[in-house]
């Protein structure tokens, strides 16, 4: 299968909100999508946690308490799947969900994210590493590991905590991810930062380009996702020619907006060989790297 050699990608800066009513909720999120795909972008890219958003339109009985809230937005899991999947086709483009709590066979919750492209397909991506917040609300780490082959190129997912583990990440790009999108939600701005620095350095380490895309805005109603801090960016490896920083582009802190970049893939698989420096190639010169893979499943979505 030949892949394109740029993608224009967005990301979300998306505001958590209180609707009423899941068909409100279905218009913010049309709303954002169609402008999200008006920007020129193939690909679009929504926040962690911005499922929670749904618990809104139940009540304060819902919406107020944790469990409950889990349970129910789990419980719309598969109509949410499917209404962005209406979304992808009609707008034709590739969508990142919003993650939130997918209820498992065992009865535990998982907190995933679904890869949507134009023609229907899914693909799933489970957060494998809890933060202390996740382990009190009980959310568990999920898995396995995923990198999903699109049409648009190879794409995988590490949300939010799991893109400042560098061997997660390896074993995605090992597997032959170009992009990992990272979806964030982060309390505070020193979170945000936490994720942006493991975001970018990720980036460097295996010569792919990272998309960060955080939840905003505050939400008192909610014991999950009360208060929100990031801004979305997109990262490349620092290098002449791609980018002197390593940011092709960056959002305003906590605004509501989609920040866009033409990421050049095909540069991006020349440098990983002929750049300035080898960090893809030279991993293995560490000292103690690990000997054993972490397994990857590669899900074909083309």
């Amino acid at each position: 299968m030949s892949q394109p050699t740029t993608l224009k990608i967005a990301s979300a800066q998306y505001p958590i909100g209180q609707p009423k009513t899941l068909a409100e909720w279905e218009e913010k999120v049309a709303l954002w999508v169609r402008k999200g795909a008006a920007t020129g972008a193939e690909f679009l890219v929504f926040p962690e946690y911005a499922a929670i958003e749904q618990a809104a339109c139940f009540g304060p009985e819902v919406y107020g308490d944790l469990p409950h809230t889990l349970a129910k937005v789990a419980e719309l899991a598969a109509s949410r799947v499917q209404f962005h999947s209406d979304l992808a086709k009609k707008h034709n483009v590739h969508i990142l969900t919003g993650s939130g709590p997918v209820l498992k066979s065992d009865g535990r919750f998982v907190n995933a994210a679904q890869l949507i492209t134009p023609d229907g397909a899914v693909g799933e991506q489970e957060k494998l590493v809890m933060t202390p917040f996740e382990r009190e609300w009980g959310v568990s780490a999920g898995g396995p590991v995923r990198v999903f082959q699109t049409t648009l190129g190879v794409f995988a997912i590490a949300i939010c905590y799991d893109s400042e583990f560098p061997l997660l990440v390896r074993a995605m790009a090992e597997a032959g991810a170009d992009v990992v999108l990272v979806p964030t939600c982060t309390e505070r701005v020193s979170g945000y930062h936490r994720v942006r620095t493991g975001a970018m350095a990720r980036a460097l380490e295996n010569t792919i380009a990272t998309v960060q895309s955080p939840l905003v805005g505050d939400a008192p109603w909610s014991p999950a996702v009360d208060f929100n801090a990031g801004a979305a960016g997109i990262y490349v490896p620092s290098e002449q020619g791609v980018s002197d920083t390593g940011i092709l582009a960056e959002g305003t802190l906590n605004a509501a907006e989609w920040v866009t970049a033409t990421i050049d893939l095909a540069r991006l698989k020349r440098v990983r060989e002929t750049g300035e420096m080898h960090n893809y190639g030279d991993w293995a010169l560490q000292p103690g790297v690990p000997t054993t893979k972490v397994t990857v499943e590669i899900v074909k979505l083309a």
